[in-house]
């Protein structure tokens, strides 16, 4: 039978963290014997072509952020 899984306040904390500010993307949440041992985060950026412009415009705040990928461990 599966573990419960345990869901403290830490971790809660850490899955906000990576979540704050993500526009488009996921978050992989890995789980072993009922507590999480893993979170990757991936992130998106979408581009709208305009005026058949290569360049495209950045949909969000700024064109400052990059995509990456951050993991966070106990």
């Amino acid at each position: 039978m599966a573990k419960p899984l345990k869901v403290d306040e830490l971790w809660l904390t850490r899955i906000a963290g990576l979540l704050d500010d993500m526009e488009f993307g996921s978050l992989h949440i890995v789980v072993h014997e009922g507590q999480i041992v893993q979170m990757e985060r991936t992130e998106r950026k979408r581009f709208e072509n305009s005026n058949g412009n290569a360049n495209g415009r950045y949909i969000g705040e700024s064109g400052t952020r990059r995509a990456d990928s951050q993991s966070a461990g106990r």
